[in-house]
């Protein structure tokens, strides 16, 4: 078995593709996390990984918007991941900035 499969165009499929659908995942959970702060005592364990999820969700979803352009990917999924993940990140930062002090 090959390392990649070909698609309908004969392009072979790379890694670059899951680079949006991970950004957005992130992003989700990122943005989930810094609007859910005043919920619950669980969020208190997961707002450092919002932080480190939002961070990761912007520059995967740069680089996933920048290989769509080149054809490889949807740039959509990117877009939408790293502005999520901004969300995540800027909202969640700005919210334990205004906390300390």
């Amino acid at each position: 078995m090959s390392e990649s499969t070909v698609s309908g165009a004969g392009r072979s499929d790379s890694p670059a593709v899951a680079l949006g659908p991970t950004a957005l995942v992130l992003g989700v959970f990122s943005a989930v996390g810094a609007l859910g702060v005043f919920g619950s005592t669980l969020v208190l364990i997961a707002l450092p990984w919002t932080i480190i999820a939002g961070a990761l969700a912007i520059v995967l979803g740069a680089m996933g918007g920048h290989h769509a352009r080149r054809g490889v990917g949807r740039p959509w999924i990117a877009i939408v991941g790293a502005a999520l993940g901004a969300v995540g990140f800027f909202g969640t930062t700005a919210l334990l900035w205004s906390l300390g002090g």
